[in-house]
């Protein structure tokens, strides 16, 4: 049998081959076929390839400037700053406890430190972990759930039930006390580092239940490596201090009052007026794949050990804004969520449905509905921020609204972000409302027996 020499395939014909279900050369010929280039879409490629989409894209009709008044606002405070961290619902949550302290006292402010619950969150985080896995030891290393929890040991990621839990425990302590360290503000190292740690003392706590330990001699095991992760904790967000001196300070950040001797949790009582967070509100959802008025639990959130499951109401959107608009009346901030990058202009600081046309650049729509984006992974909460106003109409009908975002104060609107209602609708998803602001039907929902959900669901990705 003979060969052909190897160069001379260089001038055979050459035809693209497909097995079943791939690009056939008969498919490839159609699609080239019919999105043949003409000049005009050869401009487009040039300018596509040098400039960002965004830029090209702007919708020049919306892009000029926009109102900023509002008719319902709370009171104002400093905007935050998470920096390279993923805490956003941390400091929303705070900011909340801030507004809600001013509120309450009328002239006094403070600053949280976010380290400090921080250092404790990661904690837990660690002990749901390796508790998971202790948990899980029987089942295979590809199981679903025991993947869950090797695939992401530890993250900066929560929610508003986070904070709650965590402070409700830990209590708090003022930021000057325990200020933000580089690894606090750039979790990204500190957080490989001691996930790789976690996922080592993972498999030796799977190889203990699989050989049949005893639950103490695990139990022990476990104790060891959270002292080993409490002291990487310490290292890089700090040592939470027991005790401290503080004095609350005025709108001029002037000492008010002689400085008295706290621990974190008598700083929290004083700063909540004596009362815990858990039992006072009532965290809503938007999810229009799902019933509304009922509750619903995420199966291994992140406090299941040491605290609580996330719970929620699903709620369509006009119940949940009339309850925004009320607490908002009321002088109080509220802990919020939205997929936050979708048409968002940043420069501006101004969220709407309107700010980009993607689909004339493209040369085709993006028509999918808000339940349809989430069910694909395309959209879901991505950033909490706290809501502090809102602009009625003369029937009472929210026009826009307005959040305090930690990305601090020289981006956007002075530290702020406005968001249209038709924005708000389309990539709100989670509102935390003091119960005081809640209907009796929401609050007859929220005592019924939950629906469980599990943690992969594209809507239960933790805020950051």
């Amino acid at each position: 049998m003979k060969f052909l020499p190897f160069y001379l395939f260089a001038f055979l014909p050459f035809t693209l081959s497909a097995q079943e279900g791939g690009i056939s050369q008969k498919m490839l010929d159609e699609i080239q076929k019919e999105r043949r280039m003409g000049p005009g879409d050869r401009a487009l490629v040039n300018a596509i390839a040098g400039n960002s989409i965004d830029n090209l894209a702007v919708n020049h009709g919306n892009a000029g400037s926009f109102d900023t008044h509002f008719s319902v606002e709370t009171k104002r405070q400093s905007i935050t700053d998470q920096k390279s961290s993923g805490r956003c619902w941390m400091f929303s949550g705070m900011n909340v406890l801030r507004g809600d302290f001013n509120l309450r006292t009328d002239s006094l402010y403070t600053d949280l430190s976010q380290a400090y619950l921080f250092f404790w969150d990661q904690l837990e985080k660690a002990n749901l972990m390796l508790q998971g896995v202790i948990d899980t030891g029987s089942k295979p290393i590809d199981d679903v759930r025991v993947q869950f929890f090797f695939r992401s040991p530890i993250g900066d990621g929560g929610t508003f039930c986070g904070v709650a839990d965590l402070a409700d425990k830990y209590g708090m302590v003022p930021s000057e006390v325990m200020p933000e360290s580089f690894s606090s503000d750039n979790t990204s190292k500190a957080r490989q580092l001691i996930s790789s740690k976690l996922r080592e003392y993972g498999l030796q706590l799977r190889e203990m239940v699989q050989k049949g330990k005893k639950t103490s001699a695990l139990v022990k095991a476990k104790e060891r490596m959270l002292s080993q992760i409490y002291h990487m904790l310490q290292y890089t967000i700090g040592n939470p201090p027991e005790k401290f001196t503080y004095a609350f300070k005025n709108s001029k950040g002037e000492a008010v009052g002689q400085p008295k001797e706290y621990t974190p949790m008598t700083f929290y009582k004083e700063l909540t007026g004596g009362r815990q967070l858990n039992g006072t509100f009532i965290m809503v959802m938007n999810d229009p794949r799902r019933d509304y008025y009922k509750t619903y639990e995420v199966e291994y959130d992140r406090h299941t050990y040491d605290g609580h499951n996330w719970k929620y109401v699903n709620l369509p959107m006009d119940d949940i804004e009339q309850m925004a608009i009320q607490a908002l009346k009321a002088g109080h901030k509220l802990y919020s969520s939205y997929d936050v990058g979708k048409m968002l202009d940043r420069k501006r600081g101004y969220a709407d449905t309107e700010n980009f046309d993607y689909g004339s650049l493209f040369g085709t729509t993006f028509p999918m509905a808000k339940a349809e984006r989430i069910s694909t992974f395309d959209s879901g909460s991505t950033h909490a921020m706290t809501l502090c106003a809102v602009d009625l109409d003369s029937n009472g009908k929210a026009v826009k609204w307005k959040v305090e975002n930690s990305w601090g104060a020289d981006w956007g609107q002075k530290g702020y972000l406005i968001m249209t209602d038709r924005w708000l609708r389309e990539y709100m998803f989670r509102l935390v409302v003091p119960n005081e602001y809640v209907p009796e039907k929401v609050k007859q929902a929220w005592q019924t027996q939950p629906v469980m959900v599990m943690p992969e669901d594209p809507l239960f990705l933790p805020d950051e």
